[in-house]
């Protein structure tokens, strides 16, 4: 009996997705084939036109991928990996998943750290989850010391897992509320980054992989952003950078708070849909 074709496969996923109103069936099947087969997305592709045969056990595995993938679940949770930048971070329940835009707004962390004239600058990630934002301004900027802090357990699983597969060396790893947290490096770092919950409780977010699989969110939208905003004009040096990743309506009141908490040259940045998706200022 011949072994089950990859072409009809590859289809009958894309068909399950679409139906369960998956954004983008076609690339979510071939990642999740890709995961299954150890291959890449252009070798699914370049298998299936010729009709590659797949193992029966492979099959199931795939089917049942899938299968979850249509309920909504996200695909990094089903491969439990999280491609961001250079990383491939490894990522499930009880953390949120990185996504695209943050690989723009932790650019202008980065380029504001490697600006630094220092031969070791000092950058906090507040709110560091899966350590996204920390370990790509540690591998980027090698002469950087970076320190991430995080104080949910289930996300600090994930924080840990990702500092340790990277590096321990790269970054320090704190578990503490990022509203009292690193007592003893005020006044001399020289950038905060941090992308926190911002989306209201009460709020549903669009996406049902947000809404069903994402951790809780902050109390109104911004009451982390207030603690957050304290805290790095607590910590950062005078002359130092903050950046905040936020949701596109909510450009303005940050803008506020973070005037307010004694920071100029606030600016809001788009991301590469228009939306206004950060907001740098110095201390």
């Amino acid at each position: 009996m011949s072994k089950p074709d990859l072409a009809a496969l590859r289809e009958h996923a894309i068909t399950v997705l679409a139906e369960a109103g998956v954004p983008s069936p076609e690339a979510d099947a071939d990642l999740l084939i890709g995961h299954v087969l150890g291959m890449s997305r252009g070798q699914v592709q370049a298998k299936a036109l010729i009709g590659a045969p797949v193992d029966a056990e492979q099959v199931m595995t795939i089917t049942e991928y899938v299968e979850r993938r249509a309920t909504r679940e996200p695909v990094q949770h089903i491969t439990g990996i999280a491609p961001f930048r250079t990383l491939e971070l490894a990522v499930g329940p009880g953390v949120f998943v990185p996504r695209p835009e943050t690989e723009l707004v932790v650019q202008f962390a980065i380029d504001a750290l490697a600006a630094v004239p220092s031969p070791s600058p000092l950058a906090v990630d507040l709110g560091s989850g899966s350590g996204a934002i920390a370990l790509a301004m540690a591998v980027e900027v090698p002469h950087a010391q970076v320190v991430a802090v995080e104080n949910s357990a289930p996300a600090f699983v994930w924080t840990t897992r990702n500092v340790r597969r990277y590096g321990d060396d790269r970054v320090r790893l704190v578990f503490a509320d990022l509203a009292d947290a690193l007592p003893d490096l005020d006044g001399t770092v020289d950038v905060v980054a941090s992308n926190p919950p911002y989306i209201p409780m009460g709020a549903v977010p669009r996406d049902p992989e947000v809404r069903l699989f994402d951790p809780e969110y902050a109390a109104d939208g911004l009451d982390a952003v207030r603690a957050l905003v304290a805290t790095a004009h607590r910590l950062l040096r005078p002359g130092g950078t903050l950046v905040i990743e936020h949701g596109e309506l909510q450009a303005a009141p940050i803008a506020a708070i973070v005037r307010a908490g004694g920071f100029t040259a606030v600016a809001s940045h788009r991301d590469l849909l228009g939306r206004d998706r950060a907001t740098t200022a110095h201390r």
